[in-house]
């Protein structure tokens, strides 16, 4: 009876000093370790891709899109306070889930893909909503949008709803408009799209893509000089 007893609190003892050592390993120094070697070689991305304008604030993620819109007189009203600012380059329509609205402040909360088929009544009106609109408020008197010429990527979600860069086409497309309300040639703001294009991930991953928000922050800079 007592060996018994004995070799139970050899066992409970031997069980405690293995998870003092595995929480104090695993729990305290592999998490300092990794967060360590974050910081000193890999900084930008353990602190979220940081994007900084010319003063030095944060102003954003690079992994995140974000609205650029016009202050909402009734935010409580959807539409009001989804009204583009026309100066900015545009991102992408963000969807929310289980939602037929889109997501118009790319709210975290609501990021997702629709989960609607190609031929949903309600998917298809949203994108013929919004190509109008690329249409109406990217055309100029000097320029007129071709509505063949729309990308897909201007009337359409990525599947997070949250997508930080647009095709170089759709932010082409943006450049005349961009360049009228900025009082800016078109040929400096097409300089600076080419100048925020990103080629595929290693040559062949992915597609050509410019991030808005590092764009709207050379084009601050531009349209401030």
């Amino acid at each position: 009876m007592n060996l018994s007893v004995g070799n139970t609190a050899r066992l409970i003892g031997a069980g405690l000093r293995a998870l003092l050592a595995l929480t104090v390993l695993c729990g305290v120094l592999y998490p300092l370790a990794v967060t360590g070697i974050a910081q000193v070689a890999f900084s930008g991305n353990a602190n979220g891709s940081e994007i900084k304008d010319e003063r030095g604030q944060v102003v954003g993620s690079s992994l995140i899109g974000q609205t650029y819109n016009l202050p909402a007189r009734n935010p409580d009203d959807p539409e009001e306070a989804a009204r583009p600012d026309l100066r900015w380059f545009q991102p992408r329509p963000s969807h929310g889930l289980g939602s037929n609205s889109v997501n118009t402040r790319y709210a975290l909360i609501l990021s997702g893909a629709t989960n609607k088929a190609a031929d949903n009544p309600d998917l298809v009106k949203l994108v013929e909503d919004a190509k109008a609109a690329v249409v109406t408020d990217n055309s100029t008197p000097s320029y007129q949008v071709d509505p063949r010429a729309v990308p897909a990527d201007a009337v359409t979600s990525s599947g997070s709803g949250l997508d930080p860069s647009i095709s170089p086409e759709y932010a082409k497309i943006q450049v005349h408009r961009v360049a009228e309300r900025n009082a800016l040639d078109v040929e400096q703001v097409e300089k600076l799209v080419k100048q925020h294009t990103q080629g595929r991930t290693l040559g062949f991953l992915g597609e050509p893509r410019v991030n808005v928000l590092e764009l709207n922050i050379a084009l601050k800079a531009l349209a401030a000089r």
